[in-house]
């Protein structure tokens, strides 16, 4: 059983993390003042809060970091994965330090301050993970004030209140709303991001926006593939203007059966024409959707950045960065459709390849941005499978 939380608020308390079930977690404000509603979940990398809090696959998430050390090393300009924090908030151990890196620019307090995002510190983070992890990510609100002034049971109707992720469509929200290029390539000690120059004949990628990260395109153009960037709700002709080598899809929050009813049309016309596809994450479960497998809600889903992965087909293992409260029912993948990589956490679905046509894609992260890099080798194999045809 999961400890029970005490209903009466300790002194001196600021901020406050009120669960659907009415349990209240109690600790200091930090941030922003305010409160918001979203999914509770649990994160268990040690490094890179800033590149979680702006991925755009955690829209609508509340972040429990079960490392106790977030904000140790401050802020700054570069270590963002989108132009704003996508989280509602987080949850941390420990109170944030002075920053102790060459590279921060400020402190992550108040980095989230400017950015309108609240936290809290000094939680029984370890407490908390358990509950998420024994009963399932619940619906919470996150609260900060200055005064200590809560109304609780307003706080706790709120999170009953709120629909939940399943049924969603947050890809569009967080979408861009415009096609772009992109040229930044990966980040270079001493140099910053670099801009590669690539040959005018070099493989071109449209990525559709469900909510990309930007060290996923940094890879792509690392990759040696000249990048467009699209919206969610691009349509097939708009995709086909571009006059694409291949298409990526991207990451990106929500359920992915709300995604799909107007990326699968997109999808399976894309299929038709042979080209190649790759996908990650939301991306992934796009394209199994598209060729008529189904997807399914995780009881606590999977994140953080030591998750392993083995790949079928030589049965070595890759420790991933992983971010999905959705996954692809593995039992439902059609004929033709092979899987590839599966999680040695719970045995989920983590990638999948087509018998008959250049598409392969994974769950996890091979940008990584926070994460090891065991996976990157996968942006190389799609470039590489562009030049070849």
């Amino acid at each position: 059983m999961a400890e029970s939380m005490p209903a009466r608020q300790p002194p001196g308390a600021t901020g406050v993390v009120a669960l659907a079930d009415g349990s209240l977690f109690f600790g200091q404000g930090f941030g922003a003042e305010g409160e918001g509603v979203g999914e509770l979940c649990f994160n268990t990398a040690m490094t890179g809060y800033q590149e979680v809090m702006t991925d755009p696959s955690y829209a609508a998430q509340i972040i429990t970091f079960t490392f106790p050390h977030i904000g140790n090393v401050g802020a700054n300009p570069e270590d963002v994965e989108a132009g704003n924090p996508h989280a509602v908030g987080c949850v941390v151990a420990q109170p944030v330090t002075a920053p102790s890196s060459f590279r921060s620019a400020g402190r992550f307090d108040d980095w989230l301050a400017r950015w309108g995002r609240i936290a809290v510190a000094g939680v029984d983070t370890r407490a908390l993970t358990r509950r998420i992890r024994l009963g399932g990510a619940p619906n919470a609100v996150i609260a900060h004030s200055r005064s200590g002034r809560f109304d609780l049971d307003a706080l706790v109707a709120r999170a009953r209140a709120w629909s939940g992720l399943e049924g969603l469509n947050l890809a569009a929200d967080v979408s861009t709303r415009q096609s772009y290029r992109w040229d930044e390539g990966p980040w270079q000690p001493g140099e910053g991001y670099t801009r590669p120059t690539l040959p005018i004949d070099a493989p071109h990628v449209v990525a559709i926006d469900y909510g990309i990260k930007r060290a996923i395109l940094r890879r792509l153009v690392g990759a040696g593939a000249r990048v467009t960037v699209v919206p969610a709700t691009a349509s097939f002709e708009e995709v086909m203007a571009h006059r694409p080598d291949g298409l990526f899809l991207s990451n990106g929050p929500g359920d992915p059966a709300a995604t799909g009813t107007y990326a699968v049309p997109v999808i399976r016309q894309w299929l038709e024409t042979r080209r190649p596809l790759f996908g990650i994450c939301l991306g992934h479960q796009m394209l199994a959707l598209a060729v008529g497998a189904r997807t399914v809600k995780m009881h606590q889903g999977h994140r953080g950045a030591n998750h392993p992965v083995k790949r079928l087909a030589d049965g070595k293992v890759e420790i991933t960065s992983m971010n999905h409260g959705f996954a692809v029912d593995g039992a439902t993948l059609p004929a033709g459709v092979r899987a590839t990589h599966v999680s040695l956490f719970d045995g989920s679905n983590c990638g999948l390849e087509l018998d008959d046509r250049p598409a392969f894609s994974v769950q996890h992260h091979p940008e990584a941005s926070p994460g090891p890099q065991d996976s990157v080798w996968l942006f190389q194999r799609f470039v590489d499978l562009l030049r070849s045809r």
